[in-house]
């Protein structure tokens, strides 16, 4: 078994604490993803399970074992690193095998692993080969296949796919879920991508200086942010977020103003909450239908067009003067200058309150 437990886990350097008593739960054969913006605290994180960072304060299990003490090659967990780190001077073979020989495994045995393992990742043919004479999507998978060799209970990715061009992360992403089907194994991953967390992930985590704002599944965090970060950052491109304030409060009633001065009522739980207060509206891109379709309109002035094949974006500016960006149809005659009128169902809208907090 390989649960993962972090239970009050803190992190000071200097004096200065970045990991803020972090507490969670990762069940065996779980792949979850840590996302955040960079220096949230996702790698120092992850290193400290692997233990190749020491923890200030708190107690991280896996398995029904407290490592805290423990040398990381006694973890049961093996880490894949942003760079690659291979061994220039040897062939992928023996790059894969190195591990294996430092701990004396026999020849014989070394040799059935490796192969075992590039026929997993479909390298057979570059066993002979140097780091130098591969591309950068096979260094990839050749580390990946030096921690695979290993079998450890617990595999760590540290942003493995950061270094690759678009069309390789999109493919490795692939293999990478085929890989944990295959091996059935807790897959714990960090990125700043919050595309490779909704795709990849079973669990996302999401890390925000230091703290877990939120957890739950790729669908979860999306249709339901806890609050305004959460909704920022998961979504591309990323919801829109337009500042107003209470109009009316009646019981279970919230009726706020829409820039332009449309006035918006929408069942809400409205207690605590009184006349005047500023809250935020959040409507995702996609959320808003040019020609008015849907419960609601507001007007806006088309700033700029930007057609990508598939779906058109249109980055607009409110009679408030907000930024709005809105998802058209790829064949979309929509020019800039033009005024748009944006529709949206009543059901897509996210309100959250002075706090940031959202209000269900």
């Amino acid at each position: 078994m390989a649960e993962v437990s972090l239970k009050n886990i803190r992190k000071s350097f200097d004096g200065n604490e970045v990991i803020h008593g972090v507490s969670l739960d990762i069940e065996d054969q779980e792949f979850v993803v840590f996302v955040g913006p960079s220096g949230c605290g996702k790698s120092t994180l992850l290193r400290m399970i692997a233990g190749l960072e020491d923890i200030t304060a708190g107690e991280i299990f896996i398995g029904d074992r407290c490592v805290n003490d423990l040398h990381p090659a006694d973890r049961g967990a093996a880490m894949v690193f942003q760079s690659y780190a291979l061994y220039p001077h040897m062939n992928v073979f023996d790059n894969i095998g190195f591990g294996l020989k430092l701990n004396k495994v026999n020849k014989v045995e070394i040799r059935r692993k490796v192969l075992d393992v590039a026929k997993i990742l479909r390298i057979e043919e570059l066993l002979d080969r140097r780091p130098a004479q591969l591309s950068g999507g096979q260094r990839q998978r050749v580390a990946i296949g030096r921690t695979i060799v290993r079998e450890p209970s617990v595999f760590l990715f540290d942003e493995p796919l950061s270094n690759l061009d678009a069309a390789l992360r999109v493919q490795m992403r692939m293999e990478l879920e085929k890989l944990h089907e295959r091996l059935q194994t807790t897959m714990i991953y960090v990125t700043h991508d919050q595309v490779e967390a909704m795709t990849m992930a079973n669990r996302i985590f999401i890390l925000n200086d230091g703290v877990i704002e939120q957890i739950g599944s790729p669908l979860e965090v999306y249709r339901n942010p806890t609050n305004l970060f959460v909704a920022g950052f998961i979504g591309s491109p990323r919801m829109n977020l337009i500042s107003s304030s209470i109009l009316g409060v009646q019981e279970k009633r919230l009726t706020i103003q829409l820039p332009g001065g449309k006035v918006l009522s929408l069942k809400r739980n409205t207690e605590d909450l009184g006349e005047g207060e500023r809250i935020t509206l959040g409507i995702r891109p996609e959320h808003l239908k040019e020609n008015k379709e849907g419960d609601e309109f507001f007007e806006g002035l088309v700033d700029v067009v930007e057609h990508l094949g598939n779906e058109t974006y249109l980055h607009i500016t409110d009679a408030d003067k907000n930024l709005i960006t809105m998802i058209a149809a790829g064949d979309s005659n929509t020019r800039r200058g033009e005024t748009v009128q944006m529709g949206f169902h009543l059901k897509n809208c996210h309100i959250f309150n002075a706090t940031g907090e959202v209000i269900n």
